[in-house]
């Protein structure tokens, strides 16, 4: 089995570790509701996307 040539530095190795970190999400607040939704998304809340409604949201009754 091969082996390496050289020790890792411990800089070299968390670098290739850091591609593997979470990014925070990137949330955008709908212009109907005002909810926080994901960009580019339909509002999951009121159901518009850019400015039109795209899905009808039903509300629960009791």
């Amino acid at each position: 089995m091969a082996q390496p040539k050289k020790k890792t530095t411990h800089s070299r190795s968390r670098m290739r570790k850091i591609k593997e970190k979470l990014d925070p999400l990137n949330l955008v607040e709908c212009p109907h509701c005002h909810n926080l939704i994901p960009p580019h998304k339909v509002c999951p809340y009121c159901g518009y996307y850019e400015g039109k409604e795209v899905v009808k949201i039903e509300t629960k009754e009791k």
